[in-house]
C-alpha cells in the first residue's frame, strides 16, 4: 500500500517532536524498499514556511536540500486532487493544507503518515498510521 506523509509528520520528525522516531523507521524502511512516500507540494510548501518562519531563508534552504533526499515524491495538484481536498474543506473541520493530505491519501488509496488530530474526521474514509 502506497504511503502519504502529511507536513505534521515530517516537522516531527526535523524537529524530534513525539513520533519522530515512528517517522524515522518509516522512512529508513521506505528507502530500504527503494520505494517513495507521497506528498502533496501544498504539504511541501506548508513545510517550507514554517520552517522559514522559524529558521531564516538560508537555514531553510539547507533544510530542504535534505528533505530532498529522503525517499519522498512531491505530487503536483490537478483538479482532481484539488476536487477532493475542496469537498473535504466544505465538510470537515480541517485546514485546507491538511485536506490536501487526505486528498492524495484518498485518491491513490494510501495509508497516510501524521500524528495531527485534525485527521481523526477523515478516518472513516482513508487509513491513517498515527505516529502519537
Amino acid at each position: 500500500m502506497a504511503k502519504v506523509i502529511d507536513a505534521h509528520a515530517l516537522l516531527s520528525y526535523l524537529n524530534k517532536e513525539s513520533g519522530w522516531e515512528k517517522v524515522e523507521n518509516i522512512l529508513t524502511d521506505t528507502a530500504a524498499k527503494d520505494k517513495k512516500l507521497l506528498m502533496s507540494v501544498i504539504n511541501w510548501g506548508e513545510v517550507y514556511y514554517i520552517i522559514l518562519r522559524e529558521k531564516g531563508t538560508e537555514e531553510t534552504e539547507d533544510i530542504m536540500r535534505i528533505i530532498d533526499t529522503f525517499p519522498i515524491e512531491v505530487i503536483d495538484i490537478d483538479r482532481l486532487i484539488a476536487k477532493q481536498a475542496a469537498i473535504y474543506k466544505s465538510r470537515k473541520r480541517m485546514s485546507y493544507a491538511d485536506c490536501f493530505s487526505a486528498a492524495l491519501a484518498k485518491l491513490k488509496k494510501a495509508e497516510l503518515i501524521t500524528g495531527d488530530k485534525e485527521f481523526k474526521s477523515v478516518e472513516d474514509e482513508i487509513k491513517i498510521l498515527w505516529i502519537t
